[in-house]
């Protein structure tokens, strides 16, 4: 079941101008900065409360990101949703008829168990679950 967000993911060009410019905004650093191979992007990660921003930026032209950045410009790129059951969500979207990207769980950037959701079915928001 879905229990809230977890995190909004801002992609961006250039790295560092980004966190520094979302320092200012947000008047902290970033709880974390990491690369994460598997999806070949850098993260900076922002806690708000409950919630978390991430600025992710492509290590890679290869990357997916890079490819979005290419497409669509700097923003949105998706929104993180917590669950308490990721396996049965992904199985109940599916026969609900809602495209599944992942059919299942991937480990992401903080250790969790993370898929993500079509974003022809949601309106074009890319959308992403996430299991602690």
């Amino acid at each position: 079941m879905i229990t809230g967000i977890d995190h909004i993911a801002i992609a961006v060009e250039n790295f560092e101008q980004a966190i520094k410019l979302y320092e200012k905004v947000l008047g902290r650093k970033p709880e974390q900065i990491t690369t994460f191979q598997p999806q070949m992007v850098k993260v900076a990660i922002f806690k708000l409360g409950e919630t978390k921003i991430e600025l992710i930026s492509p290590l890679s032209q290869d990357s997916a990101v890079s490819r979005f950045l290419t497409k669509k410009g700097e923003g949105l790129h998706h929104i993180a949703l917590k669950t308490d059951n990721i396996e049965d969500d992904l199985t109940c979207l599916k026969n609900e008829g809602i495209r599944l990207v992942d059919e299942k769980p991937q480990l992401g950037v903080e250790g969790v168990k993370v898929a993500f959701l079509h974003p022809k079915n949601l309106k074009n928001v890319l959308i992403e679950l996430c299991q602690k």
